[in-house]
């Protein structure tokens, strides 16, 4: 039971923690102001662990690489954490060496599944986007938040919209995303079952 609560609010840490570090690299890689609420929000967030590691991972092509390592290694730490804490772990009597001698893998098993979390983030975190957005246009397109979910979707959006003429009036590339990125998830959740296939 205590490790259940353990991995519970670890994977919440975890999780929030590279949301916010995602949020930032692509704020980023979209060419958004900072300069609002959610922005400074991110910023006071993850400026503790982003700003020093600037200094050893420089940016390129205009990206962050600095947060999307950093969001990538907090998946990690969770994973690695619930692998300490499982039966087949430490905790529960093989040490790392043996259970990557026996099962050829353990901590590039881990490795690829950080990575696959993180991609599952950042289309949770597109479809939120999408789905505010497209509320906001239909509800309160004045909102003071609205400009900058706008700014946010349109690169989502845009190859939709060129292939997707708006039908009486309506919109219908945001429906159109919203069901490719649910497809992505069904492939990452395939993917994910290969990655722990690999310590096995």
């Amino acid at each position: 039971m205590l490790t259940r609560i353990v991995l519970f609010i670890a994977q919440v840490a975890c999780d929030f923690l590279a949301a916010l570090l995602l949020a930032r690299f692509i704020l980023q890689w979209a060419r958004v102001s900072f300069r609002n609420p959610v922005g400074q929000f991110v910023i006071a967030v993850t400026d503790w662990a982003v700003l020093p590691l600037r200094r050893m991972v420089p940016g390129l092509f205009g990206l962050d690489l600095a947060s999307l390592l950093l969001a990538w290694l907090a998946q990690l730490a969770f994973l690695a954490l619930a692998y300490a804490l499982s039966p087949l772990g430490p905790m529960g009597g093989m040490t790392w060496m043996g259970a990557a001698g026996a099962g050829g893998g353990i901590l590039v098993s881990l490795m690829a599944s950080a990575l696959i979390e993180v991609a599952r983030l950042a289309i949770y975190l597109a479809m939120m986007v999408v789905l505010v957005t497209a509320l906001l246009s239909w509800i309160n397109p004045h909102a003071p938040l609205a400009p900058f979910f706008s700014q946010l979707a349109r690169p989502l959006l845009a190859p939709f919209q060129r292939m997707i003429p708006p039908l009486g009036g309506i919109d219908l590339s945001p429906l159109a995303l919203l069901l490719l990125l649910q497809v992505l998830l069904m492939v990452l959740d395939s993917l994910r079952g290969m990655a722990f296939g690999l310590g096995m």
